[in-house]
């Protein structure tokens, strides 16, 4: 690619904001973006403005890594805003790679938490020297000065060199879009932190007269343009209107020539001719690109080191919907849809893995967690999908030394009264206790806990502790199985009949336990409609109704009142079932259900002797 003499370049800084969830990332974007004048003075503009997606906004978290840029005297910083869950860390791990720092979030009274470690962990492993900002400490109980300490101590456990240990601090309250760098300081506006970057952020070096050499860290998919690869260009300078080598993961080497070269420009995409190296770009053209390829000078094809994704930790089945209501209400409804969208979501979720099932007509699905697979499955709903997937299970590796199993780091914080009840049961699930810290009534475990003894943990959890309880957890490691650990402690009410359920019957099996559904729900064999107050599954007829005569009585026809049934969501409904039923997710309706429908059925499956 021809190369010259370029002058006046601009200076480009790359941030990404990173941090537990609910730290506050999103809103200190917002902050930035409005201090920096992107925003007009009559514009509305919305809380969390980079959340865009529909599912961001409803669960308040970040889901999706998303650029932006602002400019600040005279240089130009993209921010990334990445999720701070660690179901998504392969999202973070792509986007730390084309950074040049880090604003790292911490709760002035929470601490470090969990999810902070993961973050965490990815920027230091790229070498990058990250910014400390103590957010919310306009709280009634924040401990700055004792939070520093604990993140320092975070920084020197996940093995940050000399030079990382000595990082910058800011205080701050990011909603009211305040930076100081001491806390009894007066500043009112994000100035300190403006100043800190253009200070401590060395601007990526001026190597435009260097062979072109760009990786892939995301793609986008444009309705007009198709797939779009995203990245930084590390060297060189990216020219649309010259061919180019694409040097893929496996080092196989192509030609190809691009289409439309993109930057962002406060929330906009803005078409460039050409781009110089330190900018973050999106380019069209080659329809197969995928993420860990490489853009190099058509003449100078080297690839960058390959992007290692971690393993996935949790598996479940993605099945037909089988069941008497399928196709009702969804308008992909095959095998074949299920495939073509699994394929499609296998292009940009690279933490994600597919394998088709040979003993039936679905796939199985691997995912970090069940975030991960929940936010999927209800993409498929909204779009349009009907399936059925089966229970999560624990992917388990074998080793050197034995069989292992994932383990999550959980942070619990509650009142000292539950404290007590919460040990008893994360014991029982095969848990370690880390760390014990009581005071000001209320006390903070740290365990490590195999991730098979937390699903379906936290409803249990929020109703010991009355609701007052929060817990946080992480993927921690693969450590030695832990033997076998209880499961749910309740069967269920499975109805034995088609129709619709009726007040009369429900009312009195409310005796028996909860309701998952309501007087007028039609329901079919084989559907859970409750669950029983006993271990044991109970056969029930949900569509009885009372039998009318001629003959009336005092108090006979009294109106029957029946509680309101419980909702699962779908991720309760996830970690709820058993191994021997699944969940049917139709864009209108997420229903509990046996594997197997007929009672019958079910009855010669658990008499059958299992094969020697």
């Amino acid at each position: 690619m021809k190369r010259g003499n370029y002058v006046n370049r601009q200076r480009i800084i790359n941030i990404a904001v990173i941090a537990h969830v609910d730290a506050g990332k999103s809103t200190l974007v917002d902050a930035l973006l409005a201090q920096s004048g992107v925003f007009r003075e009559n514009e509305a503009v919305v809380d969390c403005v980079m959340d865009s997606n529909e599912l961001e906004r409803e669960r308040g978290i970040t889901i999706y890594s998303k650029n932006c840029a602002i400019e600040h005297k005279g240089v130009k910083i993209n921010i990334v805003d990445t999720p701070g869950h660690a179901d998504f860390s392969s999202e973070v791990e792509r986007i730390i790679r084309t950074v040049d720092t880090a604003i790292l979030l911490v709760d002035a009274s929470e601490g470090p938490m969990p999810q902070t470690r993961v973050v965490l962990k990815k920027a230091l492993e790229q070498g990058l020297r990250p910014i400390l900002f103590i957010n919310k400490i306009d709280k009634r109980d924040q401990r700055a000065d004792e939070v520093v300490d604990m993140t320092f101590d975070l920084f020197a456990e996940l093995g940050a060199d000399e030079h990382q240990l000595d990082f910058p601090i800011l205080y701050g309250v990011a909603r009211d879009g305040v930076a100081k760098l001491d806390p009894e300081d007066e500043s009112s506006d994000l100035e300190p932190l403006f100043s800190l970057l253009l200070a401590h952020v060395e601007p990526h070096p001026d190597n435009r007269e260097e062979p072109l050499q760009l990786q892939v860290s995301s793609l986008i998919y444009d309705n007009y343009l198709g797939r779009m690869g995203a990245g930084r260009i590390t060297r060189g300078v990216l020219d649309g209107s010259g061919p180019v080598s694409l040097v893929r993961r496996d080092g196989t080497v192509e030609k190809a020539r691009l289409g439309k070269i993109f930057v962002y420009e406060g929330l906009n995409r803005v078409e460039k001719k050409r781009v110089e190296s330190g900018e973050i770009v999106m380019f069209s053209g080659i329809p197969d690109v995928s993420i860990g390829d490489t853009v190099c000078d058509a003449d100078h094809p080297e690839a960058m080191p390959v992007m290692e994704i971690e393993e996935p930790t949790l598996a479940m089945n993605f099945l037909i919907n089988s069941s008497p209501f399928a196709g009702r209400c969804g308008r992909f409804v095959t095998t074949r849809h299920i495939r073509e969208r699994l394929a499609r979501e296998l292009e940009t979720n690279v933490g994600m893995q597919v394998e088709e099932l040979l003993e039936t007509d679905g796939y199985r699905v691997s995912g970090r967690g069940e975030l991960h697979l929940s936010v999927l499955l209800e993409k498929m709903r909204r779009e349009g999908y009907e399936l059925s997937v089966s229970k999560p299970e624990v992917i388990l590796q074998k080793g050197p030394e034995g069989i292992t199993e994932p383990y999550e780091a959980v942070v619990v914080t509650l009142p000292d009264e539950y404290g007590g009840t919460i040990i008893q049961a994360l014991n029982t699930r095969k848990g370690i206790m880390k760390t014990m810290v009581s005071g000001e009534g209320r006390t903070t475990l740290e365990f490590l806990v195999p991730t098979r003894g937390l699903l379906g943990y936290r409803s249990e959890f929020l109703n010991s502790t009355r609701g007052e309880g929060v817990m946080d957890k992480s993927f921690h490691a693969f450590l030695p199985y832990a033997g076998e650990i209880p499961g749910r402690q309740n069967g269920v009410m499975v109805s034995k009949e088609n129709g619709t359920a009726m007040a009369y019957a429900l009312f009195n099996l409310s005796e028996r336990g909860i309701l998952l559904v309501s007087p007028g729900t039609e329901v079919y064999e084989g559907m859970i409609v409750g669950i029983n107050n006993r271990n044991e599954d109970l056969v029930v007829n949900p569509c009885k109704n009372k039998q009318l005569t001629n003959v009336r009585a005092s108090g006979s026809d009294e109106a029957v009142r029946v509680g309101a049934a419980r909702i699962m969501t779908l991720e309760e409904a996830l970690s709820f079932i058993g191994d021997d039923e699944l969940v049917e997710i139709t864009p209108e309706d997420i229903r509990l259900r046996k594997k197997t429908l007929s009672e019958n059925a079910r009855k010669k499956e658990k008499n059958r002797s299992p094969v020697a």
